[in-house]
């Protein structure tokens, strides 16, 4: 086995992610507060439940949190809001795509859950990305 063939770690999403994370306009990141965005190998049964899926490597993740269009000043969020990224299903969907690189899937995914914080749907998510 070869260092190109092994897959890249927690730590090395969790890079990913963040470089990414950076590369978004300032007024987004701003935008986004205390999001904190976390990696993980896969979600567990109860986020799989609250998602209507049963099967892990159907999600390759999910934004946990009060949407800023519901957010109130008089009655905040006791947690701050989080991005949870799967590592497996985005490893999974990276292998089976191929045309693009696993950092922009990786940023393709976290952009699509800040939009959930945004509160946009996944329906609006795909209107903005089929009028490009």
């Amino acid at each position: 086995m070869t260092a190109d063939s092994i897959a890249p770690s927690l730590d090395d999403f969790e890079r990913i992610a963040a470089t990414a994370f950076d590369a978004l306009p300032d007024e987004m990141r701003a935008l986004c507060g205390r999001v904190e965005v976390f990696v993980s190998e896969f979600a567990d049964a109860e986020t799989l439940a609250a998602v209507g899926l049963t099967d892990p490597f159907e999600l390759t993740g999910v934004y946990i949190g009060v949407d800023l269009s519901q957010k109130s000043v008089s009655d905040p969020s006791p947690e701050p809001d989080r991005v949870v990224l799967y590592r497996r299903p985005i490893l999974d969907e990276w292998a089976d795509h191929g045309a693009i690189t696993l950092g922009e899937l990786i940023s393709h995914v976290l952009v699509h859950e800040i939009g959930h914080h945004f509160g946009l749907s996944d329906e609006d998510m795909h209107r903005i990305e089929d009028a490009d």
